[in-house]
């Protein structure tokens, strides 16, 4: 194989194309040179003026559990006291702060595409917060990782990251491991940071699940839809 075409597109499209988000994971452990190979892969994203905008804690065994505790605490308390809301806010909008259609469409769907699998009704407050809690336990997986960056950089920085994150992911399907991206940690930025050692020049970007899928787990059967091609491109002659 040459330079040029190192591997066939096949394998590539099944690593992109199998990745979804993991709701449910074995508690099966994770090679640390696994971590470390997929990271290393991951690093080759691009990035403007090779600025490598990543940073990133790999969090097991006592570190995760110790996190993991502190933020479902937080969360359940969140619950019982809305009026703290202000003291778990996003360094920056993940969401549009209006919603408008298609995407408020799209929103609703994943919503309850997910909790109607789930048997979740609409309404039932208590079992939304159980399952939106799932993401502070990282979905039960062994690996949890935090992904910041200085504060220094804009919104261009976050346009690399994406790249180097979905690198993770697919990197991870080559060795057969699954994934969940979490922008849910953003708002628990203030536990999290010195949880993980962060400097005070670190923004949290967001959290991500690794490990080995539960294939028993219903959850994991939900598989969001995409739009056609033809639906988002434009050709122009």
């Amino acid at each position: 194989m040459s330079a040029d075409h190192p591997a066939g597109p096949g394998c590539i499209d099944d690593a992109i194309t199998s990745r979804h988000s993991v709701r449910a994971f074995r508690s099966d452990p994770v090679a640390r040179a696994d971590i470390e190979a997929i990271l290393e892969v991951a690093s080759r994203a691009p990035s403007g003026a090779n600025l490598q905008p990543w940073r990133v804690y790999v969090l097991q065994g006592a570190s995760l559990a110790g996190l993991v505790q502190q933020v479902c605490e937080a969360h359940d308390g969140l619950r019982d006291h809305p009026e703290r809301a202000a003291d778990f806010r996003e360094a920056f909008a993940y969401y549009p702060r209006e919603w408008i259609s298609p995407f408020i469409d799209r929103r609703r769907e994943n919503g309850w595409g997910l909790y109607g699998l789930l048997g979740i009704g609409k309404g039932d407050k208590e079992a939304m917060h159980r399952q939106h809690q799932r993401n502070f336990r990282f979905f039960d997986a062994p690996v949890g990782l935090i992904f910041t960056m200085h504060r220094v950089l804009e919104r261009g920085s976050l346009i690399d990251y994406g790249m180097f994150l979905q690198n993770i992911m697919i990197a991870a399907r080559a060795r057969g491991l699954h994934t969940c991206p979490q922008a849910a940690w953003n708002g628990y930025a203030r536990l999290v940071l010195p949880w993980v050692g962060a400097s005070d020049d670190e923004t949290l970007v967001c959290g991500m699940a690794l490990g080995h899928a539960d294939e028993e787990a219903a959850v994991n059967r939900f598989l969001t839809p995409r739009e056609p091609v033809g639906a988002f491109t434009r050709w122009l002659d």
